[in-house]
């Protein structure tokens, strides 16, 4: 029986590490649809195209290693800079955008067992998902694992630009008219603040069983 488990929260929750991680230790594909929508906002950067007109035939695939290819042309390094990461929030506003994706991401699920993430994974893209989480940490706590993670990275970054943007991409994530970020009746939510990454990756195989 193919298995579905549904990851929402917002920006800088883990989501995408922990993600990753429970899906190789259940053996399930892993989904994440914040890359497309960062490859679609790439898209509209180097083409200097809207959105609208890049979706018509925009092609986004990721692999088993979490690698992500825009029209063939692998951008999995390309996606993870601050100006994709406003612009992903910009063109997931737009519903063309949304539908699009949305119908990439089902195709997906429909082929095999699968752990995605996202904004509203559990409330619109599968609603039906056999395990539905919300994983969330504070502001502060969300801006320093993304402060981290682009020193790591290379990446020049101030701290307190870093919480502004987190806080901006929490009020329009929010707020947008199309499928707000939002938690799900029946998910289980998970604050990630105090947590490591283990602790967080054992509560959901917990949940998994």
């Amino acid at each position: 029986m193919k298995k579905i488990i549904a990851v929402d929260g917002p920006a800088g929750a883990g989501k995408s590490t922990v993600s990753k991680i429970v899906a190789a230790q259940l053996g399930y594909t892993y989904i994440d649809t914040g890359a497309m929508y960062r490859a679609v906002a790439l898209k509209v950067l180097q083409s200097g195209k809207p959105a609208e007109v890049v979706t018509q035939d925009i092609d986004i695939k990721l692999d088993g290693a979490a690698r992500v290819f825009l029209d063939g042309v692998e951008v999995t390094k390309e996606i993870r800079t601050p100006e994709v990461s406003r612009g992903a929030s910009d063109v997931a506003k737009f519903g063309f955008v949304r539908k699009k994706l949305t119908e990439l991401q089902r195709a997906m699920a429909a082929q095999a067992s699968v752990i995605m993430d996202g904004r509203d994974i559990g409330t619109q893209v599968l609603p039906n998902a056999d395990l539905k989480i919300f994983l969330t940490a504070t502001v502060e706590e969300r801006a320093r694992r993304r402060f981290e993670e682009l020193k790591l990275k290379g990446i020049a970054a101030d701290f307190e630009q870093v919480r502004k943007e987190i806080s901006l991409r929490d009020k329009q994530d929010s707020e947008r008219e199309i499928a707000p970020l939002a938690m799900a009746e029946d998910a289980v939510l998970l604050d990630s603040t105090n947590l490591t990454i283990e602790e967080v990756v054992t509560e959901i195989l917990r949940l998994a069983q």
